[in-house]
């Protein structure tokens, strides 16, 4: 009985080319009361990525 086998290779990449993502209206501090307002308070992760590599058999 013959074996069959496979090599299996992945890569996912996410905001690859690193522009800035914002969480709506209030990932900017609003209130004009504090020393931070107009500040950047949330974003989205920086690039990521990830390779995977599986063999089957």
């Amino acid at each position: 009985m013959a074996e069959s086998k496979s090599l299996q290779v992945r890569a996912e990449a996410f905001n690859l080319f690193n522009h800035a993502q914002f969480y709506g209206p209030n990932s900017v501090n609003g209130n004009i009361s504090t020393a931070t307002f107009g500040d950047v308070v949330s974003s989205a992760a920086p690039r990521l990525m990830q390779i995977a590599v599986k063999m089957v058999f």
